[in-house]
């Protein structure tokens, strides 16, 4: 296994809007760095990458994947991520541990939804990037208008340093600015510019000289004198890049392996390695985090950015070395979890297949299997120096469904399956709902939540159903009542007595329940009256409009009367319980709904229609202020006019908005809504 020195290693994400070509682009690649012998194809689901069944039915990507090649000497780690809003979570990850970007454009499509999101992601972790338009060979493919869309979306930094030699069916190579030359067909054969492209090509290395050498004060004076050396142009470029202070833009064809070797040789030339990126070690709080520079000989740190739960290989955990080595078989120390892990057999992963490893050096990118105690964004590293990585920040789920399962079998086996998913996926989240009695499971979408559930049938053969989640609705009472309740039974031999009164009144909202014993001279005895107690909340468990629980009442028991022989515990037990639902029926209850607090951001463009959207939801917009191009909408919005809301806000901006939700309080329930919610669950019980 060659090991490769920090400078001659490349950690790249490829991303994209779903449908741009990454995965046939990952996999033409691999082809030209000869990492396969052959081209496989999305539709046959036969690529490196599409090995999971899941991705190869859907034919769209759904975890990221890990693509390794050799080129010129250099290692390139090439992620795979799925370009579904749904799956950001394997981007972020993928992100996390990447040095540069490569943002795949469709020729044809231009500038989509996701492209814009991949780029804000890139700005937020300041990864310096390139961009591949693809698909050139595609009817409808435009390089210069999709040129032209990159530039107004995202600046005059979007250079091209690739033109195209053709398009459409006549596409058939490029022309690289810097070398002057044309690189035609595949393989590629080395030609002169054609002469009709002249005149273009001027133009825009013109352009791209400009803005080379303005990044170097020694440049620009050459620059102003005279010509730039080929050297001198690359070098500049290249730090030009590094910044981020240019974008540049190529162009090719996947599917027909044009411009991939020129990708390549960017990648290689352009693109910073690890040694050029500073580690970020967590403190306990932000003015605690140090950054220093990697270096192989260090102590180990190492960051997990993916567990995989296998069926056959068991967990598999995905990691980042920043600092030091790690070796096969040996022991670590997982700084999150302070606990002693041990290490097995060492892989680097190209798609599904395994390449055992002796060790994996900082800069590099591996797995291992079957560690006990580690999750994901947890860090490796050593017992004696402890050196916690900053770990990746998550999207908080956006959508809930409730999970059913379908048979008895499935029962049993579904908390495991719900915990080893979760595990998986940081972005799931599952948690039971007490009041409705169900177990919620959160994703970031509607097909998050489609994709878990077929997880779930075949990696740990569970099956369930996804439901839309109940809404934990409450019953209270307006006004003050009295009730009593007499419990008598005479059967031969002992009988049964207890007899209550009771008097109700209502609590501010969000007070919960409370119950006084008030009784005096001693009517009821004293060991009668947690008796009265349980019941009373037994059957302040279920109300008297729609079974919902009771709250905000203070229940007093002031009176009653006992029998020295026939009373007992379960008699004021039901007489309490019987007092309560008397009492409840006198006191005009109500029904109360859970209010949410919801922050929905969109471009200022979709504005009027989300306020017009949450207006037509009971909504009360409580005020809106602008955030970097973008408006923050704050309401107030009662939770079952939400419960789908991911789905309705998603259409309604064509997936440029995004929303966070709290629970806020309960409030009273519009008298048309709570009857006919009455009316549904009576029908249910009838």
């Amino acid at each position: 296994m060659k090991q490769y020195k920090l400078e001659n290693i490349r950690n790249l994400v490829l991303l994209s809007h779903s449908g741009a070509g990454k995965t046939s682009l990952s996999e033409a690649i691999l082809f030209s760095a000869k990492a396969i012998n052959r081209l496989g194809k999305v539709d046959d689901g036969t690529t490196t990458s599409d090995y999971d069944p899941t991705e190869v039915k859907r034919k769209s990507r759904i975890n990221l994947s890990m693509l390794p090649c050799d080129w010129k000497g250099t290692k390139i780690n090439l992620i795979d991520t799925p370009g579904y809003s749904d799956f950001v979570g394997e981007v972020k990850s993928a992100i996390r541990v990447s040095e540069a970007a490569i943002i795949v454009i469709c020729a044809a499509s231009g500038v989509e939804v996701g492209s814009e999101q991949v780029w804000g992601y890139c700005e937020e972790a300041n990864l310096p990037r390139v961009i591949f338009i693809n698909k050139m060979d595609r009817e409808n493919a435009d390089f210069y208008r999709t040129l032209k869309q990159l530039q107004s979306k995202f600046g005059s930094r979007c250079l091209p340093l690739h033109l195209p030699v053709g398009a459409q069916d006549d596409f058939q190579g490029i022309v690289d600015l810097l070398t002057m030359k044309s690189y035609i067909g595949s393989p590629v054969k080395e030609a002169d510019i054609p002469p009709s492209l002249k005149d273009q090509v001027d133009s825009f290395r013109e352009k791209l000289v400009e803005e080379i050498a303005v990044i170097d004060d020694r440049l620009i004076d050459k620059y102003l004198g005279g010509e730039l050396s080929l050297e001198e142009l690359s070098n500049g470029l290249r730090q030009a890049v590094v910044t981020g202070k240019i974008v540049p833009v190529l162009a090719g064809s996947a599917l027909k392996n044009i411009g991939i070797a020129s990708l390549l040789d960017i990648m290689y030339s352009y693109l910073p390695s690890p040694k050029e990126r500073e580690v970020v070690i967590a403190g306990d709080s932000a003015k605690q985090v140090q950054r220093i520079e990697p270096s192989q000989e260090a102590p180990l740190a190492a960051l997990v950015f993916k567990t995989s739960a296998d069926p056959y290989v068991g967990k598999l955990t995905y990691f980042r070395v920043y600092m030091g080595t790690i070796d096969s078989n040996s022991q670590v120390w997982n700084a999150t979890q302070s606990e002693t892990e041990r290490i097995g057999q060492l892989f680097t992963l190209r798609g599904k297949t395994q390449e055992p490893v002796s060790q994996l050096r900082a800069g590099d990118i591996g797995a291992v299997a079957k560690l006990s105690v580690t999750n994901t964004g947890d860090t490796l590293s050593t017992c004696d120096k402890p050196m916690p990585i900053a770990p990746i920040l998550f999207p908080e789920p956006a959508f809930s469904e409730a999970v059913h399962p379908k048979t008895k079998a499935d029962v049993d086996k579904l908390g495991v399956a719900l915990s080893r998913l979760s595990e998986e996926d940081p972005t799931l989240r599952v948690h039971r709902e007490a009041d409705t009695n169900e177990t919620i499971l959160s994703g970031l979408g509607e097909t998050h939540l489609d994709v878990a559930a077929e997880k779930m049938q075949r990696k740990f053969g569970v099956g369930v159903q996804l439901e839309t989640p109940k809404v934990p609705y409450k019953e209270t009472i307006t006004i003050s009542a009295k009730a009593e309740y007499k419990h008598k039974k005479q059967t031969g031999g002992h009988g049964q007595y207890g007899h209550v009164f009771l008097e109700l009144e209502p609590l501010p909202r969000g007070s919960g329940r409370e119950f006084v014993d008030k009784v005096v001279g001693g009517a009821i005895p004293k060991n009668y009256i947690p008796a009265v107690e349980k019941g009373v909340n037994e059957a302040a468990r279920e109300g008297i409009l729609a079974g919902y629980p009771v709250v905000d009442i203070k229940t007093r028991v002031y009176d009653g009367t006992y029998h020295p022989v026939d009373s007992s515990d379960i008699c004021f037990k039901i007489a309490g319980a019987q007092a309560l639902k008397k009492g409840l029926s006198q006191g005009q209850p109500i029904l109360l709904e859970p209010i949410m607090n919801i922050k929905v951001s969109v471009p200022e463009d979709f504005t009027g229609d989300i306020i017009g959207d949450l207006n037509t939801k009971r909504a009360r917009v409580l005020g809106m202020s602008p955030e970097a191009g973008t408006n923050v909408i704050e309401a107030q919005v009662p939770q079952a006019e939400i419960l789908r809301y991911a789905i309705n806000l998603k259409s309604i901006t064509q997936g440029r908005g995004s929303f966070t939700v709290e629970f806020s309080h309960y409030e009273e329930t519009p008298p048309h809504v709570s009857q006919k919610i009455i009316a549904e669950r009576q029908a249910k019980k009838a």
